[in-house]
């Protein structure tokens, strides 16, 4: 079985590559991040045709997120149960659902914006929240995992220059207490390989030519419990998805299972 998590960075922008790539991936259920449309302009008829059921938590604007499924999706929670909100309401930053043997979430954490915004407190506060609410499925014996875009770099060797991001979101004490903090739930990080160079980055900015010259950042992450990571046959980042015109600023991060 394979699973991966993309922030695809607008779907309605992506959507002939993200078809093209499910198609040559043979990718079984997908997470998906920053979807950028209403849950009406979900192209959910163009992925079922493709194979694909679809379940969306989308609002427009610069969030949303979404789980496709060829193997079943039931169960569909939509919303981070507990989360806080930001400027009155919550946003769409968390989808879950069972898919096939798996429960599985798809997150987008909030980015923080700058250590002294709100947003940064916002931040931490939406990360306690996930940690409570995944807390049972981790615990679980039911292979259960959540992935996404996480905005969290985990280690210094997780952003290509550890002093550019001195003093910055995505890599402070407290951001990274948080991800600690939520594999203490019984969740242990499943660690992609490269396809290309000694780090497996998965966001690039799409400024100053840093993917050709490999400037990036782990921040895309997959959380699984015991019966989850003891499936996992390999997990790499599809860097290839990442070239070309009209890629996303992100790459997919795929995961093999034994199920």
């Amino acid at each position: 079985m394979r699973i991966a998590t993309y922030n695809v960075n607008s779907i309605t922008a992506r959507l002939p590559r993200l078809l093209a790539w499910l198609e040559s991936s043979g990718t079984d259920v997908l997470c998906i991040q920053e979807t950028k449309c209403t849950a009406e302009q979900f192209p959910a008829e163009a992925l079922r045709e493709a194979g694909y059921e679809s379940a969306v938590n989308a609002t427009g604007r610069w969030n949303g997120v979404a789980l496709l499924s060829r193997v079943g999706l039931d169960d569909v929670v939509t919303g981070l149960p507990g989360g806080p909100d930001y400027d009155g309401v919550q946003e769409p930053r968390a989808i879950s659902a069972t898919c096939g043997p798996l429960r599985l979430w798809s997150v987008y954490v909030p980015n923080g914006r700058e250590v002294e915004h709100e947003h940064y407190a916002y931040k931490l506060r939406w990360l306690e929240a996930l940690r409570k609410a995944v807390a049972g499925d981790a615990a679980g014996t039911r292979p259960f995992a959540v992935l996404g875009d996480f905005n969290v770099a985990p280690t210094d060797e997780d952003v290509w220059d550890p002093a550019l991001f001195e003093g910055a979101t995505h890599v402070t004490p407290a951001e990274r207490a948080a991800l600690a903090a939520l594999e203490a739930e019984g969740l242990g990080e499943v660690l992609p390989r490269p396809l290309k160079y000694d780090r497996a980055y998965t966001f690039w900015d799409y400024r100053e030519l840093r993917f050709p010259k490999n400037k990036g950042m782990r921040i895309d992450l997959t959380f699984g419990n015991a019966p989850f990571t003891a499936a996992v046959k390999d997990s790499y980042v599809d860097r290839e998805e990442r070239k070309g015109k009209g890629a996303s600023d992100h790459a997919p991060v795929v995961v093999d299972l034994d199920l």
